[in-house]
């Protein structure tokens, strides 16, 4: 019989679905321990900076909060968002993972070799292969394990998370390595078709521009003399002229991420309902034709609020600026000496060299706060047209999430955030550390406490600022220890990551909880929530509404895969 910690691993696995349209397949949120290793880009920098440029799906002000609460460690230490990374440092970070729905079209197995070890499979559109970003368990990889109760799967290529089409899956990694070798000898062959805007020409048309990304959090390429090479094969099958749409039969000869999409958008031709490459809102009237402007450019804007929320970032600030924050600290001792004091000549020297010593302290902008984050990932310099494009695709998102970004406030009025009394297990000794490696939770974890007034969702008048918790219940830890919601940080932090001798936390947890309770709630912070925005009661994140079915998918499909085995 399987062990009971054996059946909660595989009861991990099985997502919590909830109430959804027919054409949509959503789960419940749920606590997720996420680990990885300094990339070399971290190195040097604050854990803030790099926290608030590769991720946008919550505000700065969040992202600051979040880290004071505790929930992410360096080396298995508390961390500060003014910690500085490190070569070789193991992160941690506890996050509420709010996954977006994708279809309810069911992923199908279509052959099954049991000696060979593989299977064939058709991914419908929207469903991404591989984890990324706020994908986890609504990927082609998780479903197979907890649907079709496969142990573990093995891609050994990909499709876009918009296409839909046939995919090869290894079962053991032996297979995997022979199907890698095969793709890059080029002895398996894929066909895909597409339907384009346009008439196409009637003659085939190879394309062979070499491809960059230069927007990792958006997945933007372009084509760019700097990138990699890329060689795609074109073939008319028909021309539609009542919707002025070409049916198109794709051969890629490389296999470049968005390859397909990007030549054709070279060519003058995109995909018809591609929400990326074929929207003039986002490239001009000419789509992105003939590829971008590479002359390099150093122009950059602060993000700017919506029109209908300016006002109230006017009124009560902008949550996606800390500079606010550090507004009045450029009044410095020095000066306050300088008004003070009439005392001579021996007073006047005092203070030349206070202000030797004591600069005024001005408000530390971030590059996410000044738009100097667009172009940070890319390997080569942006022109003024690229970072248009990148700027007018975020504002395209942030439009599609109803702005949680900007409304991202309830928070101010939070305590810490509290992952549901989770730890993440301590890290290995520094002698058997891995690099990445998933994280999980500690065994047995305390047990929710009861009342936890903190994270329910507002009611109608309520003042969440001045909410205060109820007499807490003490829960036993497996160690012997108790806690109480108030204490429950302090106390997990303690359990989870004891502090060694011969290394002190980085940010203790009085740090912590002082931080914490010196920021000013906002008073009237009801005024800022609208009846129709809901927030999630255990992270405060803004709730976006659900995506139309129709942007799940695009004109584009992986029609046949020809193997040495034969055609499939």
């Amino acid at each position: 019989m399987a062990s009971d910690e054996q059946k909660a691993q595989q009861h991990s696995h099985v997502p919590q679905m909830v109430p959804a349209s027919p054409a949509l397949k959503k789960i419940a949120p749920y606590w997720y321990p996420y680990t990885t290793m300094t990339k070399m880009r971290w190195i040097g920098r604050e854990l803030l900076e790099v926290v608030s440029t590769e991720f946008r799906d919550r505000s700065m002000e969040y992202y600051r909060y979040a880290l004071e609460s505790g929930v992410t460690t360096v080396n298995g230490q508390i961390a500060s968002p003014y910690t500085i990374l490190r070569d070789g440092d193991r992160i941690e970070n506890v996050v509420h993972r709010h996954e977006p729905p994708v279809t309810s079209t069911p992923v199908r197995v279509l052959y099954h070799d049991v000696e060979r070890e593989f299977i064939v499979v058709d991914k419908p559109g929207s469903i991404p292969v591989h984890a990324s970003g706020r994908y986890f368990k609504n990927t082609l990889i998780e479903i197979l394990v907890s649907e079709f109760k496969f142990k573990k799967v093995y891609p050994a290529n990909r499709l876009d998370r918009l296409t839909s089409g046939l995919m090869i899956i290894p079962l053991s990694p032996q297979r995997a390595r022979l199907l890698t070798e095969e793709f890059t000898a080029g002895t398996v062959k894929k066909e895909y078709v597409a339907r384009v805007r346009g008439h196409f020409p009637e003659r085939e048309v190879v394309c062979e521009e070499p491809m960059l990304t230069v927007d990792r959090q958006m997945g933007l390429n372009i084509v760019h003399p700097e990138g990699k090479p890329a060689k795609t094969v074109f073939n008319l099958v028909r021309y539609d002229v009542n919707t002025d749409t070409s049916v198109v039969k794709c051969e890629p000869h490389t296999g470049r991420s968005h390859q397909l999409r990007v030549h054709l958008q070279y060519l003058g031709y995109p995909i018809a309902n591609d929400p990326v490459y074929s929207d003039k809102t986002i490239w001009g009237d000419n789509v992105g034709k003939g590829g971008l402007d590479l002359v390099p450019s150093d122009e950059r804007s602060a993000p700017a609020a919506p029109e209908h929320l300016k006002e109230l970032t006017e009124q009560h600030g902008s949550p996606e600026s800390l500079a606010r924050d550090g507004a009045g600290a450029s009044f410095s001792a020095s000066e306050e000496s300088n008004k003070k004091g009439k005392e001579g000549d021996a007073g006047a020297e005092a203070r030349e060299e206070m202000k030797e010593v004591e600069k005024p302290v001005k408000p530390k902008l971030l590059p996410r706060e000044t738009g100097e984050d667009i172009g940070m990932g890319s390997p080569v310099p942006l022109s003024a047209e690229a970072v248009g494009v990148i700027t007018r695709l975020r504002n395209m998102k942030d439009e599609d999430e109803d702005w949680g970004r900007w409304r991202d406030v309830v928070f101010r009025a939070k305590g810490a955030l509290n992952p549901h009394s989770l730890a993440v297990t301590p890290p290995p000794l520094q002698n058997r550390r891995k690099r990445g490696g998933k994280a999980g939770f500690v065994k047995n974890p305390p047990k929710e406490p009861k009342a936890r007034p903190n994270n329910r969702s507002p009611k109608a008048g309520e003042d969440l600022a001045i909410a205060e918790p109820s007499t807490a219940t003490e829960t036993p830890t497996e160690s012997g220890q108790s806690i109480t919601p108030s204490a429950s940080i302090d106390t997990l932090a303690t359990l989870a990551f004891p502090p060694t001798p011969s290394s002190e936390p980085q940010f203790t947890t009085e740090e912590i909880a002082s931080k914490i309770a010196a920021e000013p709630p906002t008073p009237d912070i009801n005024e800022l929530l609208q009846s129709d925005h809901l927030y999630c009661p255990e992270c405060y994140m803004p709730l976006h509404p659900d995506p139309k079915p129709e942007k799940f998918v695009h004109f584009l499909a992986r029609a046949e895969i020809y193997h040495e085995l034969g055609g499939l």
